[in-house]
């Protein structure tokens, strides 16, 4: 039904997490505690598999991903690419946000009638208590959905498609709304 796979592995510990987080700190291009690193359930869109983290750094955060590529399932990880970006605006900073979201680009879709659309990675951290999955809504149609690892989530989604940008939203254990956020400051 959703355009990525859903999480297939466990969140990377021992020394794939170790690995992982070697790709990782290469892309951050600054200091790096690699067993600091919180990685996020991985998704796999379009044959390419991405593992997002985030790690302290110098009064900040760094924030991005690791991706691979697999021949088969049980095949070994090749290809890997990371991307790493800094931002001084964290959680601790903002103790009103409901939700610590980070987004990346990583395709284009195009659609019927020339219509275009960004595919968007979409991480983050469940700030408040009680939520069991988050999802990406793109107007009136939910485009993906993840159950919470430690509070933490991962979707892929279609965005900036007929005027419509995505918005994360959290649920609770009942299918109750416990937080909503778009993707950007202004609505």
């Amino acid at each position: 039904m959703f355009t990525a796979e859903p999480p297939q592995e466990p969140l990377p510990y021992g020394r794939w997490g170790e690995a992982l987080g070697e790709h990782f700190a290469r892309a951050a291009e600054t200091e790096v505690d690699v067993e600091s690193i919180a990685w996020f359930p991985d998704r796999t869109w379009n044959g390419r598999t991405y593992v997002p983290a985030t790690a302290p750094a110098d009064g900040g955060e760094v924030f991005g991903y690791v991706s691979y590529t697999r021949e088969h399932e049980g095949a070994q990880a090749t290809d890997f690419d990371a991307t790493a970006d800094y931002t001084e605006e964290t959680a601790e900073q903002n103790p009103d946000w409901s939700l610590d979201l980070s987004d990346e680009e990583i395709g284009r879709w195009r659609g019927p009638e020339g219509r275009r659309g960004i595919v968007t990675l979409v991480w983050g951290v469940a700030l408040v208590s009680d939520g069991v999955a988050a999802t990406t809504e793109l107007g009136p149609t939910t485009t993906d959905q993840c159950t919470l690892v430690d509070d933490r989530f991962t979707l892929v989604s279609l965005d900036a498609y007929t005027g419509d940008y995505v918005e994360v939203r959290l649920y609770g254990a009942r299918g109750a709304e416990l937080a909503r956020e778009s993707l950007y400051e202004d609505e």
